[in-house]
Parts: C-alpha cells; structure tokens; sequence
C-alpha cells in the first residue's frame, strides 16, 4: 500500500458514519474493484462496512478507543491479504472472519499486558446514577458482557450487524446449527435478564 492510498484507507476507516448499506452483490462488486486499485470503489467500500465493523468490536468491548484502534487493524489486514477474496464469493463473511481474528489478537495482547502488570488497586463499584437504577433496561453491551465469548460473537453479529446464519458460521468456520445454537442460548440468557424489568414494570401498572 502506497503512503496516500494507507494514510486515505485509515482515516475513512476511524468514522463510524456511513449512508445507506449498498446490497451484498454491490459490495462483492466494490472489493472486487478495490482489488484492481480502483480508489473511489476503496473509499466507498470502506465507508459502508466500517460503520457495522465498528459496532462488531464495540458491542462486545464496550470502549470506543479499543473498537477504533481494531478498526483500523481490520482494514490494513484486509488491505494486505486483499488478494485472498474471490469475486462471487460471499464478501462479508470473509470480511468478518478477518475482523474476529483481529479482535482475537488484541484480546490476547491485552490478556498478556495485564497479566505483566503488578499492584493494580481496585477501585470499588460506583453507585447506581440516576440514568442507571435497577428499573432501568440494560444496555444491549450490558445484555451481552456475560454471555459466553462464542455465544456474545454470534448474537453480536445477527442482531447488531445484521447478518444471516448462514454468513455467520462461514465467518466463524462453524455449521449453521451451531450457529442457532448459540443464538437460541443467547436470547435465553437476555430473556432472564429481561424478566425482572418487565415484571416491574407490570407491578408498577
């Protein structure tokens, strides 16, 4: 990647802003240009799948600086195996393939980190807010920070990103059945979760 095409790649990938998502075959179409160095099809292709890349790593991190910083990592790794994509082959689950071992990478980079660090003090819990009493519905990051990471992955991408079974075990490398599986585990996980808030919510009426 040349200085200018790296330093254009880069600062599209760290907005999270993009317009309507073209349909799958037009970004099939778009990496297959971006492939032949097409520059315009390399800024649109990268302004419509950062957005949902973006909330792929901050839906299960919960922090917008490591979500931005994996952004980023994700597209110099696509750009440097661009090569591997074959066109007709479906582009998103190549793409999100790419973005888990990226996520996989810096977990484990920050696993070792912290297991280097010494007399790290806890701090103890803040009290509940106003914006966070028990009442409250919790966040879909809140929702899903105790699910298993397996089960957090897959609902992350069918419910925030928007992705079919079958796009996600080609992504995970996994069957669709598995797939469900998770998926059935996961909603059983946020419907417990869900239940003392919507049996509050009845008391209260």
């Amino acid at each position: 990647m040349d200085g200018s095409s790296e330093s254009q790649l880069e600062e599209s990938s760290v907005k999270p802003d993009a317009a309507e998502p073209l349909q799958r075959e037009a970004l099939e179409a778009l990496m297959v240009r971006y492939q032949q160095a097409d520059q315009a099809a390399t800024r649109l292709l990268v302004a419509e799948l950062s957005p949902q890349l973006y909330r792929f790593f901050a839906a299960q991190l919960g922090n917008p600086e490591d979500a931005s910083d994996m952004l980023q990592d994700t597209w110099l790794r696509i750009h440097r195996v661009r090569h591997t994509y074959r066109g007709g082959d479906p582009l998103l689950p190549w793409v999100y393939a790419i973005a888990r071992c990226v996520r996989i990478d810096s977990y484990r980079r920050r696993r070792r980190v912290a297991a280097r660090e010494v007399g790290v003090d806890v701090l103890p819990e803040r009290a509940q807010t106003a914006g966070t009493l028990a009442s409250d519905p919790p966040s879909f990051e809140q929702m899903v920070a105790d699910l298993p990471e397996s089960q957090r992955e897959v609902l992350t991408m069918l419910k925030v990103n928007g992705l079919s079974l079958e796009e996600i075990a080609r992504a995970t490398s996994s069957s669709v059945g598995s797939v469900k599986q998770k998926a059935h585990r996961a909603y059983e996980h946020l419907r417990s979760l869900l239940k003392p808030h919507r049996e509050g919510k009845r008391a209260g009426s």
